[in-house]
């Protein structure tokens, strides 16, 4: 490999590599070019603010040494690209994660920094629950777009709440985002909620099996549910309503449940949100609608 000699030959060659070896992107990045792009700037203890310019800069032998070994890693254990690095981002800050935490890649990034409009006025909002937190980014990102809004982080994981811990040390909004461990509701007395968010385990035992290798590396607590992947959602549904204020708003991820939530729940109207980046199965519910439900 002595004919690789730059930034810009190491980029292209572990783009080859990622292709070949038909990895696959979904956790951060959603190709071989960013994948490889994001490892050999990491490898090379250099983040994407790098200029362009630098790319032609020549590297030296254990640098190059160093790429190598990332880019096999990345290909033989299937780890995703943010686990091997460390840090993933969302919202376009950045966030420590680690195999205790889902990698972050949720819509709900959209929603955030557009401040859950139109359907939330920020001057109403006076409280916000973040369900299944992870690594904290959904509250994290949140305490950045409610600014001195107090916000409950639930995770039931402790190394998962180890991990949202750091986090919001890095981001400096520890005494803006409570974490709780928490099995879903269970640990909350009588405190109600402007708006309850969450990005819930729903992938069904059946659909895991489907998926690519790089998911049978993240925390199976944090993606699969029972029910064919509803088990956790139904339970939000059920209790969400007693922790909401009158006109408060749940916000749930169910991704590709949404077909089989929607089937379970025939009458109930779900407003499906949508996403100018992508993303989809993202339902919206009122307070009242949840108490009609639950009637």
């Amino acid at each position: 490999m002595h004919y690789l000699t730059t930034i810009r030959d190491y980029i292209r060659w572990s783009t080859s590599q990622l292709r070949n070896a038909q990895c696959y992107y979904g956790h951060g990045t959603d190709n071989a070019l960013d994948d490889a792009l994001m490892l050999v700037l990491h490898a090379l203890s250099l983040d994407h603010s790098l200029p362009e310019l630098y790319y032609d800069c020549h590297i030296t032998e254990p640098e190059k040494m160093a790429i190598v070994k990332l880019i096999d890693q990345r290909i033989r254990t299937r780890k995703p690209s943010a686990y091997l690095t460390g840090t993933a981002y969302f919202c376009g800050l950045p966030f420590i994660v680690n195999e205790a935490v889902l990698v972050p890649r949720s819509p709900f990034a959209e929603l955030i920094e557009n401040g859950f409009s139109p359907w939330l006025d920020q001057l109403d909002v006076n409280r916000i629950l973040d369900l299944c937190t992870g690594s904290g980014c959904i509250a994290i990102a949140c305490a950045y777009a409610f600014d001195n809004i107090p916000i409950d982080a639930i995770e039931l994981s402790s190394e998962a709440l180890e991990v949202a811990q750091q986090n919001c040390k890095k981001h400096q909004v520890e005494s803006q985002v409570q974490l709780i461990q928490s099995d879903l509701f269970s640990a909350l007395t009588d405190q109600k909620y402007d708006l309850i968010v969450s990005n819930p385990p729903y992938v069904s035992e059946s659909e895991m099996r489907d998926l690519a290798p790089e998911f049978h590396q993240e925390p199976r607590l944090g993606l699969t549910s029972k029910e064919n992947g509803l088990a956790i959602v139904k339970q939000i549904l059920k209790e969400a309503v007693d922790y909401l204020t009158p006109q408060g708003l749940l916000i749930v991820e169910v991704g590709n449940s949404a077909e089989a939530l929607v089937e379970a729940y025939p009458k109930v109207p779900f407003l499906w949100l949508d996403f100018e980046r992508g993303g989809q199965g993202v339902f919206l519910l009122t307070a009242q609608q949840l108490i009609d439900l639950n009637a």
